[in-house]
């Protein structure tokens, strides 16, 4: 961690699922002392305050009051927030910041008594996972000049990644996520459903996914794209659409994601410099 000895906060953590379960021992690592940890259901604040010693759960799932804090940060879905702003009493000045990567800042003007700001998390967040802070870019946004400086602070004690990005780009940020990650593990999903069947391993597509994810980084990833629909190989194509003819929801992803391959290759901007095919 690029922890900052003089810099300790008083933060109180209101959620207590996957975000929140890796941000607590974080912080606590980094130095800041948690002033609490609430939850809507609160076996779930018990249970994650006892994994940071000398923390106490405020264990309501109705609060009408909270604890003093430099710090209220909110890591509950993006569909709560609005409901928990509504719902919490902060103190006059407080600054007050969500860890989502769509809500927008201007949530906050429905609470002129607050000042409001953004601690996002670039990363996928898993029970049993431990993530290395340190490569975590955190995208930040107050605001307030100040709230944004302290934030900043914060998220350097975390991360050597920490850039102020606004509401706008965040929300790009995000769609592009869900593409290369949620978007990706259901992929991969399916490919780990088609080769257990053959009773072959995931582990098998190992090296094929690390070339495929190091040729993306290091080119602009359509400029390098290679298979069965780049090259328009129309017999191939057939026997996999055959193959999948007992998954229709499968095929239609298959046959989705082939239409979008050759029609992003058609588009004048595209370069397709593939090399060797898959």
């Amino acid at each position: 961690m690029t922890s900052d000895p003089a810099l300790s906060l008083r933060i109180m953590l209101l959620g207590a699922g996957r975000v929140a379960s890796q941000l607590a021992p974080a912080l606590r690592h980094a130095g800041h002392q948690l002033a609490g940890i609430w939850s809507r259901t609160p076996a779930t604040a018990a249970a994650l305050a006892a994994t940071v010693p000398g923390t106490p759960a405020l264990l309501t799932p109705d609060f009408t009051a909270l604890p003093p804090a430099d710090l209220y940060l909110l890591a509950v879905p993006d569909a709560a927030i609005p409901a928990v702003l509504a719902q919490a009493r902060f103190p006059a000045g407080a600054l007050v910041a969500h860890t989502s990567g769509t809500v927008p800042l201007s949530v906050f003007e429905a609470l002129p008594h607050v000042v409001g700001g953004v601690f996002y998390p670039l990363q996928t967040f898993s029970a049993g996972r431990i993530l290395d802070w340190r490569a975590v870019p955190l995208c930040i946004e107050g605001a307030t000049p100040a709230a944004q400086d302290l934030l900043l602070a914060l998220g350097h004690t975390l991360s050597g990644s920490v850039q102020v990005v606004g509401t706008p780009q965040r929300q790009a940020i995000h769609i592009a996520a869900v593409f290369a990650c949620n978007f990706t593990n259901h992929l991969l999903g399916i490919s780990h459903a088609l080769l257990a069947e053959q009773q072959l391993p995931l582990a098998l597509l190992a090296p094929l996914l690390h070339e495929t994810v190091e040729k993306a980084l290091a080119n602009p990833p359509f400029t390098v794209q290679t298979g069965p629909a780049a090259r328009h190989d129309a017999p191939t194509l057939a026997r996999h659409q055959a193959a999948l003819t007992d998954y229709p929801a499968w095929l239609a992803v298959y046959n989705a994601l082939t239409s979008s391959i050759q029609k992003q290759l058609e588009a004048p901007a595209a370069n397709n410099q593939g090399g060797i095919e898959l």
